[in-house]
């Protein structure tokens, strides 16, 4: 039997190539290995966006397209809503009762979720975070720490023992998440007497990370991404505006690619070897405009994405595929979920 992983993401919509590049292509290799469930985290999504939910219903139906085209396969992967499986609530009052309330307070994804209600940063789709980023932050009395906020971290453990996963996918910065994950399994096989929770472990990926066109983090509220679903001349434009060398005045000037913040380090992700030699050599010999670099590297981009896209398109004028994939991929996540649930009801000695 093939180990298990569970991974997720908030319904933010449309995604851009930054949640391709550093999750989805990630998922889309992993599910051959594993068995996979991937679900649409929209409880999580009310812990900070509670009064904007116009929108949640086609944000979640976007994201899961973009998971589809990118290559997402309903034949591998169970792909579901988390609140269409309410056995991960039931399952998250059950592991809330056992769950000490320091442990909740000073876990990093709290404390980075207090952050975004300040406005200063936009939480990540995956639901976890840098906790170097979350170091420095402390609650005030203006800001709104609801009791669903207050949960996250245990909901965010029942995502993932509701599957009893022994992996999940994260990057290196976000390994201390799933370590509350493992001190809840472990105190409820202590408390209970069992070893039926698997302690999961982090599934580390080396995708690369892209920036956003000016540099800083690519999100969608930044306005500073190229979306999976850009058109090729929307995605041509938006490489236009890219930073690039700064020192730069003249189109015959040395370049130096080690300063173009962000214009050469798209060419380091989806250019071929040979093809960065080539620019490299030419942008430091003066031979290479910038104007000439980004239309070549928003040609190769878009290249990249077209299959894709294409895909893409598919899915948006067949919702109602969409949705039957849904149907199926939660059918098949609560089969799993009850088994698990059933379990640990017997284990505590619930009716």
């Amino acid at each position: 039997m093939k180990n298990r992983i569970v991974s997720g993401m908030r319904p933010t919509g449309k995604l851009h190539i930054g949640h391709y590049l550093g999750v989805i292509q990630n998922w889309v290799e992993l599910q051959k290995k594993y068995e996979s469930f991937f679900f649409v985290a929209d409880w999580h999504a009310l812990t900070t966006k509670y009064d904007k939910t116009e929108t949640l219903k086609q944000d979640t139906i976007d994201v899961v397209i973009d998971w589809l085209a990118s290559g997402l396969d309903p034949e591998l992967s169970a792909i579901y809503v988390q609140s269409l499986v309410p056995e991960i609530a039931e399952l998250n009052i059950y592991l809330g009762m056992v769950t000490p309330q320091n442990w909740v307070e000073r876990d990093p994804t709290l404390k980075d979720m207090a952050k975004v209600l300040r406005g200063k940063t936009e939480i990540p789709d995956n639901a976890v975070c840098s906790p170097q980023a979350a170091a420095n932050c402390h609650f005030r009395d203006d800001i709104l720490v609801s009791y669903g906020l207050m949960g996250y971290p245990v909901l965010m453990s029942a995502d993932i023992m509701m599957f009893n996963a022994s992996a999940v996918p994260v990057g290196s910065d976000q390994v201390a998440h799933i370590e509350i994950t493992r001190d809840i399994a472990r105190r409820f096989n202590n408390i209970y007497k069992t070893d039926f929770f698997v302690e999961p472990l982090p599934l580390l990926n080396d995708c690369a990370l892209i920036c956003g066109l000016d540099g800083c983090k690519m999100g969608k509220s930044f306005e500073n991404d190229i979306k999976i679903s850009d058109t090729q001349e929307v995605t041509a434009k938006k490489i236009m505006s890219a930073i690039t060398d700064k020192s730069r005045i003249r189109r015959d000037d040395p370049g130096h690619p080690e300063q173009c913040q962000v214009a050469f380090k798209y060419w380091e992700i989806f250019g071929a070897p040979e093809q960065i030699e080539t620019i490299k050599s030419e942008c430091k010999q003066g031979l290479r405009g910038c104007a000439d670099c980004k239309r070549q590297l928003g040609a190769v981009i878009n290249e990249k994405f077209a299959p894709i896209r294409e895909k893409r398109r598919y899915y948006e004028q067949h919702p109602d595929e969409v949705r039957e994939i849904l149907a199926a991929g939660t059918a098949r996540a609560r089969a799993e979920a009850q088994k698990v649930l059933s379990e640990v009801k017997n284990i505590i000695g619930m009716y």
